[in-house]
Protein backbone atom coordinates (compact mmCIF):
# COMPACT_ATOMS: atom_id res chain seq x y z
CA UNK A 1 0.00 0.00 0.00
CA UNK A 2 1.60 3.26 -1.06
CA UNK A 3 1.73 5.99 1.99
CA UNK A 4 -0.15 9.11 1.03
CA UNK A 5 2.42 12.47 0.44
CA UNK A 6 0.73 15.67 1.02
CA UNK A 7 3.09 19.19 -0.32
CA UNK A 8 2.31 22.26 1.72
CA UNK A 9 3.56 25.67 0.15
CA UNK A 10 3.53 29.41 1.11
CA UNK A 11 5.39 32.43 1.49
CA UNK A 12 5.18 33.21 5.43
CA UNK A 13 7.17 30.42 7.47
CA UNK A 14 4.57 30.86 10.59
CA UNK A 15 1.37 29.93 8.67
CA UNK A 16 2.78 27.23 6.88
CA UNK A 17 4.39 25.64 9.61
CA UNK A 18 1.09 25.61 12.01
CA UNK A 19 -0.69 23.64 9.06
CA UNK A 20 2.15 21.25 8.84
CA UNK A 21 1.55 21.07 12.87
CA UNK A 22 -2.01 20.66 12.47
CA UNK A 23 -1.79 17.42 9.98
CA UNK A 24 0.88 15.84 12.18
CA UNK A 25 -1.23 16.10 15.10
CA UNK A 26 -4.58 14.99 13.09
CA UNK A 27 -2.49 12.18 11.77
CA UNK A 28 -0.34 10.16 13.97
CA UNK A 29 2.46 7.98 12.57
CA UNK A 30 2.78 11.11 10.06
CA UNK A 31 5.97 12.57 9.36
CA UNK A 32 6.88 16.04 7.40
CA UNK A 33 10.27 16.72 5.51
CA UNK A 34 11.26 20.61 5.20
CA UNK A 35 14.19 21.97 3.14
CA UNK A 36 15.59 25.12 4.77
CA UNK A 37 16.95 27.42 2.79
CA UNK A 38 17.45 30.69 4.25
CA UNK A 39 21.42 29.90 4.00
CA UNK A 40 21.28 29.34 0.19
CA UNK A 41 22.77 31.93 -1.47
CA UNK A 42 25.83 30.92 1.06
CA UNK A 43 25.46 27.12 -0.48
CA UNK A 44 23.78 25.28 2.49
CA UNK A 45 20.79 23.75 2.88
CA UNK A 46 19.36 22.32 5.51
CA UNK A 47 16.87 19.23 5.59
CA UNK A 48 14.97 19.27 8.79
CA UNK A 49 12.51 15.50 9.34
CA UNK A 50 10.15 15.96 12.48
CA UNK A 51 7.11 14.57 13.70
CA UNK A 52 4.67 15.88 15.64
CA UNK A 53 6.67 15.47 18.84
CA UNK A 54 10.18 15.97 18.26
CA UNK A 55 12.78 16.56 15.42
CA UNK A 56 13.81 13.19 13.89
CA UNK A 57 16.87 14.60 12.14
CA UNK A 58 19.02 17.69 11.08
CA UNK A 59 21.15 17.30 7.87
CA UNK A 60 23.02 19.60 5.85
CA UNK A 61 22.34 18.70 2.00
CA UNK A 62 25.11 19.69 -0.79
CA UNK A 63 23.57 22.40 -3.37
CA UNK A 64 23.36 20.17 -6.31
CA UNK A 65 24.80 21.28 -9.59
CA UNK A 66 24.18 24.86 -7.91
CA UNK A 67 20.62 24.76 -8.39
CA UNK A 68 18.14 24.15 -5.28
CA UNK A 69 15.06 22.59 -7.64
CA UNK A 70 17.73 19.70 -8.39
CA UNK A 71 18.79 19.58 -4.67
CA UNK A 72 15.38 20.01 -3.33
CA UNK A 73 14.22 16.72 -5.63
CA UNK A 74 17.32 14.72 -5.76
CA UNK A 75 17.17 14.96 -1.95
CA UNK A 76 13.79 14.59 -0.87
CA UNK A 77 12.70 11.92 -3.31
CA UNK A 78 14.61 9.26 -1.45
CA UNK A 79 14.05 10.85 2.11
CA UNK A 80 10.44 9.95 1.34
CA UNK A 81 10.68 6.25 -0.62
CA UNK A 82 13.14 5.77 2.97
CA UNK A 83 10.33 7.28 5.22
CA UNK A 84 7.13 5.69 3.33
CA UNK A 85 7.85 2.20 5.15
CA UNK A 86 7.06 3.35 8.76
CA UNK A 87 4.46 6.49 8.18
CA UNK A 88 1.24 6.73 7.83
CA UNK A 89 1.38 10.22 5.74
CA UNK A 90 4.47 11.71 4.55
CA UNK A 91 4.02 15.79 4.91
CA UNK A 92 6.34 17.94 2.20
CA UNK A 93 6.71 21.51 3.82
CA UNK A 94 7.96 23.60 1.09
CA UNK A 95 9.80 26.53 1.99
CA UNK A 96 8.82 30.42 1.68
CA UNK A 97 9.29 30.42 -2.43
CA UNK A 98 9.54 26.99 -4.01
CA UNK A 99 6.69 26.67 -6.30
CA UNK A 100 4.75 23.22 -5.65
CA UNK A 101 4.60 22.18 -9.10
CA UNK A 102 7.95 21.26 -9.53
CA UNK A 103 8.01 19.07 -6.84
CA UNK A 104 4.78 17.70 -7.23
CA UNK A 105 6.36 16.57 -10.86
CA UNK A 106 9.33 15.06 -8.98
CA UNK A 107 7.10 12.83 -6.45
CA UNK A 108 4.92 11.57 -9.52
CA UNK A 109 7.52 9.51 -11.26
CA UNK A 110 8.38 5.51 -12.05
CA UNK A 111 10.94 5.43 -9.31
CA UNK A 112 7.92 6.35 -6.71
CA UNK A 113 5.02 4.26 -8.11
CA UNK A 114 3.51 1.90 -5.68
CA UNK A 115 5.53 3.46 -2.89
CA UNK A 116 4.25 7.53 -2.95
CA UNK A 117 0.72 8.84 -3.58
CA UNK A 118 0.86 12.52 -3.98
CA UNK A 119 -3.11 13.54 -2.26
CA UNK A 120 -3.00 17.17 -2.24
CA UNK A 121 -0.72 19.95 -3.03
CA UNK A 122 -1.87 22.84 -0.17
CA UNK A 123 -1.12 26.27 0.17
CA UNK A 124 -1.06 28.37 3.27
CA UNK A 125 -1.60 31.51 2.65
CA UNK A 126 -1.67 34.56 5.81
CA UNK A 127 -5.02 35.88 5.36
CA UNK A 128 -4.07 39.08 6.88
CA UNK A 129 -0.90 39.53 4.49
CA UNK A 130 -1.88 37.57 1.27
CA UNK A 131 -4.26 40.35 -0.12
CA UNK A 132 -1.16 42.82 -0.21
CA UNK A 133 1.21 40.19 -0.99
CA UNK A 134 -0.18 39.89 -4.67
CA UNK A 135 -0.33 43.26 -5.43
CA UNK A 136 4.03 43.68 -4.49
CA UNK A 137 6.28 44.15 -7.34
CA UNK A 138 9.69 43.31 -4.66
CA UNK A 139 11.87 40.69 -6.57
CA UNK A 140 12.02 38.06 -4.15
CA UNK A 141 15.69 38.71 -3.38
CA UNK A 142 15.13 42.70 -2.05
CA UNK A 143 12.71 40.58 0.68
CA UNK A 144 15.11 37.90 1.46
CA UNK A 145 13.24 35.14 -0.31
CA UNK A 146 15.30 34.06 -2.99
CA UNK A 147 15.69 30.32 -3.40
CA UNK A 148 18.82 30.05 -5.21
CA UNK A 149 21.37 32.85 -5.82
CA UNK A 150 20.13 34.72 -8.66
CA UNK A 151 16.79 33.95 -8.15
CA UNK A 152 14.86 37.12 -10.23
CA UNK A 153 11.48 36.12 -9.48
CA UNK A 154 9.32 38.57 -7.95
CA UNK A 155 7.40 38.15 -4.97
CA UNK A 156 3.85 38.10 -5.96
CA UNK A 157 4.77 36.09 -8.67
CA UNK A 158 5.38 33.50 -6.64
CA UNK A 159 2.33 33.76 -4.44
CA UNK A 160 0.16 33.98 -7.89
CA UNK A 161 1.62 30.08 -9.03
CA UNK A 162 1.29 29.04 -5.42
CA UNK A 163 -2.06 29.69 -5.72
CA UNK A 164 -3.75 28.85 -8.89
CA UNK A 165 -1.68 25.21 -8.64
CA UNK A 166 -2.84 24.29 -5.66
CA UNK A 167 -5.65 21.68 -5.14
CA UNK A 168 -6.78 23.55 -1.95
CA UNK A 169 -5.97 26.58 -0.12
CA UNK A 170 -5.11 27.07 3.63
CA UNK A 171 -6.59 30.45 5.26
CA UNK A 172 -4.96 31.04 8.92
CA UNK A 173 -4.41 34.45 10.53
CA UNK A 174 -5.77 37.69 10.30
CA UNK A 175 -8.97 39.47 11.83
CA UNK A 176 -12.67 38.46 10.42
CA UNK A 177 -12.40 41.33 8.16
CA UNK A 178 -9.05 40.27 6.97
CA UNK A 179 -10.30 36.58 5.91
CA UNK A 180 -13.74 37.67 4.37
CA UNK A 181 -11.24 39.46 2.10
CA UNK A 182 -8.77 36.81 1.59
CA UNK A 183 -11.46 34.71 0.34
CA UNK A 184 -13.00 37.09 -1.93
CA UNK A 185 -9.48 37.83 -3.49
CA UNK A 186 -9.37 33.90 -3.48
CA UNK A 187 -12.27 33.82 -5.25
CA UNK A 188 -11.38 36.21 -8.25
CA UNK A 189 -7.76 34.41 -8.37
CA UNK A 190 -8.60 30.73 -8.02
CA UNK A 191 -12.55 30.25 -8.37
CA UNK A 192 -12.85 26.40 -8.25
CA UNK A 193 -10.28 25.81 -5.75
CA UNK A 194 -11.62 25.01 -1.89
CA UNK A 195 -10.61 26.87 0.42
CA UNK A 196 -9.85 25.65 3.92
CA UNK A 197 -10.09 27.13 7.76
CA UNK A 198 -6.70 25.18 9.47
CA UNK A 199 -9.32 23.98 11.54
CA UNK A 200 -10.99 21.87 9.04
CA UNK A 201 -8.18 20.75 7.00
CA UNK A 202 -8.97 18.18 4.09
CA UNK A 203 -8.32 14.38 4.48
CA UNK A 204 -4.98 14.08 2.91
CA UNK A 205 -5.95 9.95 1.96
CA UNK A 206 -7.46 9.61 -1.37
CA UNK A 207 -6.49 8.51 -4.75
CA UNK A 208 -3.37 9.66 -6.54
CA UNK A 209 -3.13 12.82 -8.19
CA UNK A 210 -2.11 13.15 -11.57
CA UNK A 211 0.10 15.79 -12.33
CA UNK A 212 -0.58 16.29 -15.93
CA UNK A 213 -3.94 16.82 -15.18
CA UNK A 214 -2.48 19.39 -12.31
CA UNK A 215 -0.37 20.66 -15.26
CA UNK A 216 -3.40 21.65 -17.80
CA UNK A 217 -5.35 23.82 -15.29
CA UNK A 218 -2.88 25.95 -15.37
CA UNK A 219 -0.59 25.60 -18.94
CA UNK A 220 -1.60 28.72 -21.39
CA UNK A 221 -3.15 26.20 -23.77
CA UNK A 222 -5.32 24.63 -21.13
CA UNK A 223 -5.82 26.90 -18.41
CA UNK A 224 -9.14 26.93 -16.56
CA UNK A 225 -9.14 30.57 -16.25
CA UNK A 226 -11.58 32.45 -14.01
CA UNK A 227 -15.40 33.79 -15.55
CA UNK A 228 -16.24 37.33 -15.26
CA UNK A 229 -17.52 38.73 -11.71
CA UNK A 230 -17.69 41.31 -9.85
CA UNK A 231 -17.70 41.64 -5.53
CA UNK A 232 -17.71 44.59 -3.85
CA UNK A 233 -14.55 46.53 -5.68
CA UNK A 234 -13.04 43.18 -7.24
CA UNK A 235 -13.55 43.03 -10.58
CA UNK A 236 -12.60 40.17 -13.11
CA UNK A 237 -13.05 41.18 -16.57
CA UNK A 238 -13.09 38.63 -19.54
CA UNK A 239 -12.39 39.24 -22.79
CA UNK A 240 -12.51 36.84 -25.94
CA UNK A 241 -12.09 37.85 -29.71
CA UNK A 242 -10.83 35.90 -32.45
CA UNK A 243 -9.36 37.95 -34.81
CA UNK A 244 -5.86 38.69 -34.74
CA UNK A 245 -4.02 41.04 -33.15
CA UNK A 246 -1.37 44.23 -34.63
CA UNK A 247 1.83 43.28 -32.35
CA UNK A 248 2.70 47.15 -32.32
CA UNK A 249 -0.34 48.22 -30.98
CA UNK A 250 -0.75 45.66 -28.47
CA UNK A 251 2.42 46.48 -27.50
CA UNK A 252 1.96 50.09 -26.81
CA UNK A 253 -1.32 48.84 -24.61
CA UNK A 254 0.95 46.47 -22.35
CA UNK A 255 1.27 48.86 -19.73
CA UNK A 256 -1.45 50.22 -19.26
CA UNK A 257 -3.09 46.67 -19.04
CA UNK A 258 -0.75 45.73 -16.57
CA UNK A 259 -0.63 48.44 -14.33
CA UNK A 260 -4.66 48.92 -14.26
CA UNK A 261 -5.11 45.16 -12.99
CA UNK A 262 -3.27 42.88 -10.28
CA UNK A 263 -3.73 39.54 -12.02
CA UNK A 264 -3.37 38.75 -15.67
CA UNK A 265 -3.26 36.04 -17.66
CA UNK A 266 -4.31 34.20 -20.94
CA UNK A 267 -3.67 33.13 -24.29
CA UNK A 268 -3.45 35.25 -27.72
CA UNK A 269 -2.27 35.16 -31.30
CA UNK A 270 -0.45 37.99 -33.06
CA UNK A 271 -1.04 38.75 -36.96
CA UNK A 272 2.87 38.41 -37.28
CA UNK A 273 3.29 34.77 -35.30
CA UNK A 274 0.00 33.46 -36.69
CA UNK A 275 1.05 29.47 -35.88
CA UNK A 276 2.14 30.56 -32.28
CA UNK A 277 -0.07 30.24 -29.27
CA UNK A 278 1.40 33.01 -27.25
CA UNK A 279 0.96 32.94 -23.18
CA UNK A 280 0.19 36.39 -21.15
CA UNK A 281 0.86 36.39 -18.04
CA UNK A 282 1.29 39.28 -15.35
CA UNK A 283 0.99 40.19 -11.53
CA UNK A 284 1.71 43.29 -9.86
CA UNK A 285 2.93 44.88 -12.85
CA UNK A 286 5.22 42.78 -14.09
CA UNK A 287 4.54 40.94 -17.06
CA UNK A 288 5.77 38.13 -19.63
CA UNK A 289 4.71 37.06 -22.91
CA UNK A 290 6.13 33.86 -23.74
CA UNK A 291 5.61 31.22 -26.57
CA UNK A 292 3.43 28.02 -25.68
CA UNK A 293 3.97 26.00 -28.89
CA UNK A 294 1.85 25.49 -31.96
CA UNK A 295 -2.17 26.34 -32.36
CA UNK A 296 -3.71 23.06 -33.06
CA UNK A 297 -4.80 24.79 -36.55
CA UNK A 298 -1.14 24.83 -37.50
CA UNK A 299 -0.68 21.57 -37.02
CA UNK A 300 -1.05 18.20 -39.11
CA UNK A 301 -3.90 16.42 -37.61
CA UNK A 302 -2.18 13.49 -37.22
CA UNK A 303 -0.27 15.11 -34.47
CA UNK A 304 -3.52 15.94 -32.65
CA UNK A 305 -3.02 12.46 -31.67
CA UNK A 306 -0.06 13.74 -29.78
CA UNK A 307 -1.83 15.93 -27.42
CA UNK A 308 -4.11 15.32 -24.30
CA UNK A 309 -8.03 14.95 -24.60
CA UNK A 310 -7.51 18.83 -22.48
CA UNK A 311 -5.66 20.41 -25.11
CA UNK A 312 -7.69 18.82 -28.34
CA UNK A 313 -11.13 20.00 -25.37
CA UNK A 314 -9.77 23.20 -25.59
CA UNK A 315 -9.29 23.87 -29.02
CA UNK A 316 -12.76 22.13 -29.82
CA UNK A 317 -14.42 24.61 -27.76
CA UNK A 318 -13.09 27.64 -29.48
CA UNK A 319 -13.14 26.49 -33.00
CA UNK A 320 -13.58 28.93 -35.16
CA UNK A 321 -14.01 28.24 -38.94
CA UNK A 322 -11.36 30.36 -40.41
CA UNK A 323 -8.63 30.63 -37.70
CA UNK A 324 -9.40 26.99 -36.06
CA UNK A 325 -8.26 27.31 -32.10
CA UNK A 326 -6.38 30.73 -32.71
CA UNK A 327 -8.39 32.73 -29.62
CA UNK A 328 -8.06 36.06 -27.81
CA UNK A 329 -8.64 34.59 -24.17
CA UNK A 330 -7.28 37.19 -21.83
CA UNK A 331 -8.48 37.61 -18.01
CA UNK A 332 -7.75 40.88 -15.85
CA UNK A 333 -8.34 40.89 -11.99
CA UNK A 334 -7.95 44.25 -9.85
CA UNK A 335 -9.95 46.64 -7.62
CA UNK A 336 -12.40 48.83 -9.72
CA UNK A 337 -11.47 47.56 -13.09
CA UNK A 338 -13.53 50.01 -16.06
CA UNK A 339 -14.58 46.03 -18.17
CA UNK A 340 -15.71 49.04 -20.70
CA UNK A 341 -12.41 50.33 -20.95
CA UNK A 342 -10.16 47.30 -21.21
CA UNK A 343 -11.97 45.73 -23.99
CA UNK A 344 -12.60 49.06 -25.97
CA UNK A 345 -8.75 49.41 -25.52
CA UNK A 346 -8.19 45.41 -26.14
CA UNK A 347 -10.74 45.91 -29.65
CA UNK A 348 -8.52 48.90 -30.65
CA UNK A 349 -5.56 46.45 -30.94
CA UNK A 350 -7.23 44.08 -33.50
CA UNK A 351 -6.65 43.98 -37.31
CA UNK A 352 -9.44 46.13 -38.74
CA UNK A 353 -11.64 44.14 -41.57
CA UNK A 354 -9.31 46.13 -43.94
CA UNK A 355 -5.84 44.40 -42.60
CA UNK A 356 -7.68 41.14 -42.19
CA UNK A 357 -7.79 41.20 -45.74
CA UNK A 358 -4.52 42.40 -46.77
CA UNK A 359 -4.02 38.65 -45.47
CA UNK A 360 -0.33 37.15 -43.65
CA UNK A 361 1.74 38.38 -46.49
CA UNK A 362 1.07 41.65 -45.47
CA UNK A 363 0.97 41.45 -41.64
CA UNK A 364 4.33 39.69 -41.93
CA UNK A 365 5.72 43.14 -43.13
CA UNK A 366 4.22 44.82 -39.79
CA UNK A 367 6.76 46.14 -37.25
CA UNK A 368 6.70 43.87 -34.26
CA UNK A 369 7.98 44.71 -31.06
CA UNK A 370 7.25 41.43 -29.53
CA UNK A 371 9.87 39.31 -31.91
CA UNK A 372 13.24 40.60 -29.55
CA UNK A 373 11.35 39.16 -26.66
CA UNK A 374 10.01 35.65 -28.21
CA UNK A 375 12.65 34.86 -30.60
CA UNK A 376 10.37 33.39 -32.95
CA UNK A 377 12.18 32.92 -36.18
CA UNK A 378 8.54 31.79 -38.32
CA UNK A 379 6.74 34.02 -40.52
CA UNK A 380 3.56 34.44 -40.73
Amino acid sequence: MSTPVVLVAGLHASVRTATVDRLLNEHPGSVAVHHDLAAVTADRVRRVVRDAVKTLDVTEVRLAHGCIACTVREDLLPQLVRLAGAASLLIVDLWDSVEPRSVAEAIDCDEAAGILRLTSVLTALDAERMPVDITLGDRLSKVGRQAARGDRRYLAEVLARQIEYATGLVLHGGDEEDGDLSRMVLAHLAPVTPVHEITALPRPAGTALCTAVLAERVDPATAQLPCDAQDGEITTVVWHAVRPLHPARLFDAVDELVTSSVRSRGRFWLATHRNRLLAWDAVAGVASVEDAGFWLAALPEAAWETVSPARRMAAALDWHPVSGDRVQHLVFTGPDLDREHIHELLDSCLLTCDEEQAGPAAWARYDDPFAPILDLKETA
